[in-house]
């Protein structure tokens, strides 16, 4: 089975299945001559419009495949009866691991002891601590599960609000009950119109003064507005890995807002990240080229009854 893959770590990831034959192609290029009768396309983060435009180049398309979890971008571009899976799994662990230390940040003050640092003053004071803090992740997928399991030795109190109930895990009908009393949300959410602008300014009133919002999802899922408010008026803190707009353009004033740590959507960009999302695509089509049905479809004819 011919997959298309974007780059050099991808063939070789894909060159130890026997029946798989991958096929290298340049993003934003036309497809490789000779090639376009390739059944499973796999696609990375970038050059989302140029590469979405040739899937209909491909007649014998039956699986695009992410590098990422988040997969929102290419649902438009996805021809009719072709499956889309994701990378879930591969880039939990250090998106989580960011979550945790944007919170340890905040509450033990380290912009301050930086800042400190570099005009050279030795000034001891008494921080916050992440033990015994209630924090609500918005989320129930592989992010949240495994920043859950990462908060947890931290003596937290840790709630799950998904789409559905089930056991651990509350829905967003239950949401006003929760806010009044925790210290930090936590946004880990996938983008479609359930989730843009969930937190709002009505949201964020709910939270009680000095509590942190931090996201990790999607930039749309917070009203970057209501935030900017709730921050210039030293309310709220926020630690934000995405935002909207995104990127953010140099005079936003997100920049300067008092009480926010901001990175450019790095939290799942650490050693060894690649490696683990070609784990998990190789496994994806694999599976499909065996006749199965990839347990990471979140779209397509067929769904995964594991990715729901």
């Amino acid at each position: 089975m011919k997959v298309l893959v974007p780059d050099d770590l991808g063939v070789k990831a894909l060159t130890t299945e026997t029946n798989l034959e991958p096929i290298r192609y340049e993003p934003g290029h036309p497809w490789p001559a000779g090639h376009t009768d390739a059944a499973v396309v796999v696609v990375g983060y970038e050059s989302v419009a140029a590469v979405g435009a040739r899937f209909v180049e491909l007649p014998d398309l039956r699986l695009v495949q992410t590098l990422n979890a988040g997969y929102d971008q290419w649902l438009p571009h996805l021809p009719a009866g072709v499956l889309l899976s994701n990378a879930r799994g591969a880039h939990g662990g250090s998106s989580a691991e960011w979550a945790v230390a944007a919170l340890l940040a905040l509450y033990r003050d380290l912009p301050f002891f930086n800042d400190m640092q570099s005009q050279g003053i030795w000034r001891p004071k008494t921080t916050e601590t992440l033990i015994g803090k209630r924090v609500v992740i918005l989320g129930a997928g592989d992010l949240a599960v495994n920043l859950a399991s990462r908060l947890t030795p931290f003596e937290t109190e840790v709630t799950l609000v998904g789409l559905r109930a089930r056991p651990g895990v509350h829905t967003f009908q239950d949401i006003e009950g929760l806010l009044p009393d925790v210290d930090a949300v936590v946004a880990m959410l996938p983008a479609d119109e359930s989730t843009y602008h969930i937190i709002d300014a009505g949201f964020l009133a709910e939270l009680r003064d000095g509590a942190v919002v931090v996201n990790a999802g999607r930039g749309a899922a917070v009203d970057t507005d209501a935030l900017l408010a709730e921050l210039t008026a030293g309310r709220l803190r926020a630690a934000l890995d995405v935002t909207d707009p995104e990127p953010l353009p140099q005079d936003h004033p997100l920049w300067s807002a008092p009480g926010l740590l901001l990175t450019p959507h790095v939290a799942g960009s650490t050693t060894g990240a690649w490696d683990r999302a070609w784990a998990i695509a190789a496994e994806q089509i694999t599976r499909y080229a065996d006749g199965g049905i990839p347990k990471n479809v979140v779209a397509g004819p067929v769904t995964s009854p594991d990715s729901r």
